[in-house]
């Protein structure tokens, strides 16, 4: 194997471990088999992929106190398969039975709550880039809710990754502010859209009612909005409700949950 192959390899093996935590086990393993079977790692990467997302992992994280989301649902599911994909969609068992007993509460309302990025199966501390935390278990990012182009209430989302479509600009002091104190990342997110897909605008009802369900939740101990949309969705007595500063990215496009 020639060096530049060899640090390829090497450069491939770190994205995945940054992006998925054991992706790049897993690409280490396909190259191996792949050499010693002469199949092409086109063929053996995917299949080990899946073998491992779907059948290896997810029973070795649970000795880790982690539990995967659903794929899909329609009560509970990922804005799209890369979440689960990416071994994005993990949190401790605690919080994913208040997150199924909060969703089939909200189905009854045509409330469908679609997860964003999550935890990684292992480690507390090991960070889920590019997030400050989401490191143990206890945080999940959730979409808010939103109407179609006729108003009526829709589980449909303005992003494909669920990210970057900032809700109510138009009132945001803190955005113009941050941005102003030299913030850049504050709405680095704008660029994480991968395409924006329909003309949708908040539903402040349906939006304040997912909220509030969350903050039912027994566990629950903090929730990132911006304080724009803390004051518009009628929320202001919410003391469970913060701002997360300058430091971090903007949170209206996204609900951060917090648990115990």
């Amino acid at each position: 194997m020639g060096l530049l192959k060899r640090i390829g390899h090497i450069i491939l093996i770190i994205v995945l471990t940054t992006m998925t935590q054991v992706g790049g086990i897993i690409w280490l393993l396909a190259v191996i088999i792949s050499y010693q079977t002469k199949k092409g790692k086109r063929i053996v990467f995917p299949l080990l992929y899946l073998l491992f997302n779907l059948v290896i992992i997810p029973p070795i994280a649970s000795h880790f106190g982690r539990e995967k989301l659903p794929w899909f649902g329609p009560e509970l599911q990922p804005r799209n398969w890369f979440y689960p994909l990416a071994f994005r969609n993990y949190v401790n068992p605690e919080l994913k039975l208040e997150l199924e007993d909060a969703a089939h509460v909200l189905y009854k309302s045509g409330i469908t709550i679609t997860y964003l990025d999550a935890n990684l199966p292992f480690f507390n501390g090991f960070p889920l880039l590019p997030h400050l935390s989401h490191n143990d278990g206890k945080k999940i990012d959730i979409s808010l809710m939103y109407l179609d182009e006729q108003g009526q209430p829709t589980n449909k989302k303005p992003s494909t990754s669920g990210y970057g479509v900032f809700a109510n600009t138009e009132n945001s002091y803190s955005a113009k502010s941050c941005l102003s104190k030299g913030y850049w990342q504050y709405d680095f997110t704008k660029y994480l859209t991968f395409g924006t897909l329909n003309n949708l605008k908040l539903d402040t009802k349906k939006t304040a009612q997912l909220i509030k369900q969350l903050l039912s939740i027994p566990s629950s101990q903090k929730l990132f909005i911006e304080p724009h949309l803390k004051t518009s969705l009628g929320l202001s007595a919410q003391y469970k409700i913060r701002f997360t500063g300058c430091h971090a990215v903007r949170h209206d496009d996204h609900i951060h949950l917090q648990t115990k």
